[in-house]
């Protein structure tokens, strides 16, 4: 009996629903409500998850790809300390809603400082990530031009996905802040808190139970 062969465009397929799913990473959707509950209507959510995308793109696609054709060899600890800056960006992102502005309405264009700090922290976790995800991608495909196609679906199903998830994130809060008008604020300050308090957990994690710090880091990339 033959081998069954897949086809590439089933490979494709797949990157992009595997990216869409991505998106929803809890990390992802934490850092994205953090930095969007400032953002009163659907459109500008969905430009800053663009953003966030956009950057996620940038380093995935470039790093990965550069990880993929040149056959680059990530140790542990680099690996680990990649994902560490995610954490620490998610610590700032909390910090800025739970110490800025205190006032009642919100942000909402979507341009500005929320959306270079969208993309910002979508350069972080798309470069802690490239190196988990080409090394994924090679291990299932093993033909580098495709495995670079793979990976750029990927990145653009992540960026499609971000998009509609603070686009969803957005719908709701829309009926919420024009019946509570107090409720933007304290959506501020819950999202910088959780973004903080998961920020914290992350590094704790990494650095300490996953060894970052100590003198034989364990990293698995996923």
């Amino acid at each position: 009996m033959e081998p069954t062969t897949v086809s590439p465009l089933a490979i494709l397929g797949l990157g992009f629903v595997l990216g869409l799913r991505h998106a929803m990473d809890p990390d992802h959707v934490v850092a994205v409500a953090a930095i969007s509950a400032r953002t009163r209507r659907a459109l500008p959510a969905a430009m800053l998850g663009a953003a966030w995308g956009a950057g996620h793109t940038l380093t995935l696609w470039g790093v990965g790809g550069a990880i993929i054709l040149f056959n680059v060899v990530v140790p542990p600890r680099v690996g680990l300390a990649l994902e560490f800056g995610v954490a620490v960006a998610l610590m700032l992102v909390g910090l800025a809603n739970l110490h800025g502005p205190q006032r009642s309405g919100l942000e909402g264009d979507g341009s500005g400082p929320p959306a270079r700090r969208a993309f910002l922290v979508g350069l972080l976790h798309g470069l802690a990530g490239s190196a988990a995800v080409a090394l994924l991608v090679l291990a299932t495909v093993h033909e580098p031009a495709w495995a670079c196609a793979y990976l750029g679906v990927f990145a653009l199903g992540t960026l499609i996905g971000m998009a509609l998830v603070t686009t969803s994130f957005s719908l709701p809060l829309a009926a919420l802040f024009a019946r509570f008008p107090a409720s933007p604020r304290v959506l501020r300050l819950a999202t910088g808190a959780l973004s903080l308090l998961f920020g914290v957990w992350l590094a704790w994690q990494l650095g300490w139970k996953d060894g970052l710090f100590s003198a034989e880091p364990q990293w698995s990339p996923h």
